[in-house]
């Protein structure tokens, strides 16, 4: 048996479908590790929501920002943006049952065995390994339960930017959703920059990449989300995989036993 861990596909399945075949992946025997963004802007997210959702227990899928964005439609009424390549999915016939299927995904994931977790933008710095899953329990709880209609209409929003145990209701719920799928840039106290452009490592003074942190455990994290990284951390611990697949980049996949990456050309 083996893990393996993809970046962001955005729809793309045949560049995922082409990687898989090069390592042999077998749904009977492998695991495939997902960071999220398994659809949205790339040419077939219909297919790729098919696909994973039909691997079952072969795989494991956090969600991502694109992947809430179709639940926020379907749930809190927010309409399709141009750019969206999800209208095929909520008109498909098996649309109710691949909605379910995804709004039943986890926030993150941890493996205590490999002291590995898997998130979709990152692990802010001012939570522990155990308050992370906590927070991350606590949302998926409101995503499948009978608030996630109050929580999608009022899911979007850069406010409250910092965390503080007090927080209740959408507002908490909305800062715990953008730390795990829409952080990059954060200062010291926690505070997050959800401004700046997608452009590298150069934040805003006062703030920095949330893998510059330090942290008191040793876990390691693989992430998705960043595409202007293109995987680049300077760090073994911080493992991204977001190769920018649906922007013209490749698609990456990692075996998280031997740390060996493949990539396989996009669009």
């Amino acid at each position: 048996m083996t893990d393996y861990a993809v970046g962001d596909i955005h729809g793309c399945l045949p560049a995922l479908e082409r990687m898989l075949d090069r390592v042999g992946f077998s749904p009977s025997r492998d695991c495939l590790w997902s960071v999220g963004d398994l659809i949205n802007r790339g040419p077939d997210s219909l297919g790729t929501l098919r696909y994973c959702e039909r691997l079952g227990n072969a795989t494991k899928v956090v969600l991502g920002n694109h992947d809430l964005h179709l639940l926020a439609a379907v749930f809190g009424g927010h309409g399709v943006r141009s750019k969206d390549t999800i209208g095929p999915i909520l008109e498909a016939e098996d649309a109710d049952r691949l909605v379910d299927w995804l709004r039943h995904q986890r926030v993150m994931e941890y493996d205590a065995n490999r002291d590995l977790a898997m998130v979709h933008a990152g692990l802010p710095h001012v939570w522990s390994v155990d308050a992370a899953q906590r927070y991350a329990r606590e949302l998926e709880a409101v995503i499948q339960g009978p608030e996630a209609e109050a929580f999608f209409r009022e899911m979007y929003g850069n406010e409250p930017g910092r965390w503080d145990d007090g927080l209740a209701g959408v507002a908490r719920w909305r800062l715990i959703t953008n730390y795990f799928t829409r952080m990059r840039f954060i200062a010291a106290d926690g505070t997050l920059d959800l401004a700046t452009k997608d452009t590298g490592t150069d934040g805003p003074a006062g703030y920095a990449p949330w893998f510059q942190y330090e942290r008191p455990d040793q876990t390691r994290v693989v992430f998705g989300h960043w595409a202007a990284l293109n995987g680049a951390t300077n760090s073994d611990r911080y493992i991204g995989l977001d190769t920018g697949c649906v922007w013209g980049g490749r698609l990456s996949l990692m075996n998280l036993d031997t740390g060996e990456r493949l990539y396989e050309p996009g669009r």
